[in-house]
């Protein structure tokens, strides 16, 4: 009863540490070695990173090997040496599982020990090896499961073959081997350990094979139940190929039980081409249909070897039609595309001053303003037929806001314009030095006539400077006379804002938001703040 115990535990103990956080690259290996004999288990995965490695036996109970001193490690018949833990002379008492963990990983192995007539023992450590009659053939014994070169005090005493049923040691190496060498051969690895040696033991089974068994004829195309999507009505044509030795060989194509004609004159028949390349023979079936129909898709067509060293090959392979286009997924994806487009088309025109200011303003995305000219915009007032001009106060603020918050370079024409000079020539001199010309409404006459407007006009035409019209809420062009027509065709030849009185005063307003999209980027930095000004010289 406690043993069953026991042996359950070491069952469960690889299930606990799967559910245990925190150990990584937890992995198993299954691992079987006769009764008697030295096996080693090694970890797969070195690592030099990996401090501290820590060995632990859970076969009658839960012991830690990596502490263990080297006295008491040869009494229980283990030698631990790094990532390798090597059972000298393998008993029942070994099996059972064992861990290595570092810092960053776990293995588990599996230790079954099996007396020396198991047969399950045998058909684990079995290896098979093939020669060919006539050519030289050496045997390898296997290196699994066997001590690092570098472990200490283990010495490698060399190996030892037997022919199972001869007594003496044998060579493993044939220089021509023949058919009589085959057999089960062993091969015994001797190790030196503290002046005692230690064996592990590995069984070979040689075969050899005439040269011509070894060649074998084998279909390469197609492959065995393999569809071929075809259109009713078209042809199609599916290729059979096979490699063979023999000119008594043979390809063809069978559906059901009835053989394929080759009369070409049949709506399905197949044809051979053969070519050989020194003894070796590629044979091609074509499997030809002229007009695939709807029986064809019904019925199975089997391309089928025949050959005289060996039995036959076959290799069915199936029509069928081919799925009709459909246009759901392109209309669906057109669809989304104009969708996508109209949204993105509507956002811009809803967004496109917001979005072209951020551009302008964050990511400096704008266009070189070396243009050589000596102001950003000239402000001119033009004689508004309504009281809803801006005052004062209102164009005050239109100037410092433009001049202090946004840094543009201004032209002002009650400043920039000297007493004494021709208005019409001062006027087009100064449209000449900047490059854009804004017009704000003002109540009080300013004192520009007809004929300045209409000269300013003519000049935008003629130069193609760019025009702003600022008008407000309440602005009528309908009055008669020469100056409204002035009016009128300045307004119709530039871009337009509108004024709203209080609500257009904060500089985030949509007034200044447009005003700015439609001047060019100011030549200057602007400034970070606006103090309040006093009123002074208000004059347009």
């Amino acid at each position: 009863m406690m043993q069953a115990v026991v042996t359950m535990t070491a069952l469960l103990v690889p299930l606990l540490f799967l559910l245990t956080p925190g150990v990584c690259c937890l992995r198993s290996k299954e691992i079987y070695v006769k009764a008697g004999e030295m096996v080693a288990l090694l970890c797969p995965s070195y690592q030099n990173g990996d401090a501290k490695l820590t060995w632990t036996s859970y076969t009658t109970e839960e012991t830690d090997l990596t502490n263990m001193s080297s006295v008491e490690q040869r009494q229980m018949g283990v030698l631990v040496h790094g990532w390798s833990l090597i059972v000298l002379c393998a008993s029942v008492n070994h099996q059972g599982n064992y861990s290595l963990r570092s810092a960053s990983s776990q293995f588990w192995f599996r230790l079954t020990v099996n007396t020396a007539q198991s047969r399950e023992h045998e058909e684990e450590t079995k290896y098979s090896k093939t020669c060919y009659t006539a050519e030289s053939c050496e045997l390898f014994c296997p290196d699994e499961n066997i001590p690092a070169v570098n472990t200490p005090t283990i010495t490698s005493n060399g190996i030892t073959w037997h022919k199972k049923g001869e007594s003496w040691p044998i060579r493993s190496y044939f220089s021509r081997v023949e058919a009589k060498d085959s057999g089960v051969y062993t091969c015994t690895r001797s190790y030196l350990y503290h002046g005692q040696i230690y064996n592990m033991t590995f069984t070979v089974v040689l075969n050899v094979k005439t040269k011509e068994a070894a060649k074998t004829a084998e279909i390469i195309s197609p492959h065995q139940d393999e569809v071929f999507p075809v259109d009713l009505g078209s042809a199609k044509v599916i290729n059979c190929t096979a490699v063979v030795f023999s000119n008594f060989d043979g390809v063809f194509w069978v559906s059901g039980k009835t053989s394929v004609s080759q009369n070409t004159r049949s709506p399905v028949f197949y044809n051979l081409t053969r070519e050989k390349h020194g003894d070796e023979i590629k044979i091609t079936a074509s499997l030809v249909f002229k007009k695939v129909s709807q029986e064809d898709l019904s019925k199975n067509y089997t391309c089928k070897l025949e050959s005289v060293f060996q039995s036959s090959s076959l290799i069915t392979i199936t029509l069928v039609q081919k799925p009709r286009p459909s246009y759901t997924a392109l209309a669906l994806s057109i669809v989304g595309i104009v969708v996508v487009m109209v949204v993105t088309v509507v956002i811009y025109v809803k967004l496109k001053i917001d979005i072209t200011l951020f551009l302008r303003d964050t990511l400096g995305c704008h266009r070189s303003t070396s243009d050589g000219k000596s102001y950003d915009a000239f402000l001119m007032c033009y004689k508004s037929d309504t009281d809803a001009g801006l005052n004062a106060y209102d164009r005050k603020q239109v100037e410092s806001v433009l001049e202090e918050t946004f840094g543009y370079s201004l032209c002002l024409y009650h400043r920039d314009i000297l007493p004494g000079e021709a208005i019409a020539e001062a006027v087009l001199d100064r449209i000449e030095q900047c490059r854009t010309v804004v017009l704000v409404p003002t109540s009080p006459d300013p004192g520009l006539g007809s004929g300045v407007l209409s000269a300013i006009h003519a000049a935008l035409v003629e130069r193609q400077t760019h025009l702003i019209f600022i008008k407000t809420e309440t602005t009528e062009t309908s009055t008669s006379g020469s100056l409204a027509e002035a009016l009128h065709l300045l307004s119709e030849a530039g871009d337009c804002v509108t004024w709203r009185g209080m609500r257009s005063m904060p500089p985030s307003s949509s007034f200044w938001k447009q005003l700015r999209y439609y001047l060019p980027v100011p030549q200057h930095a602007p400034k970070i703040s606006l103090l309040p000004q006093t009123i002074q010289d208000v004059g347009c």
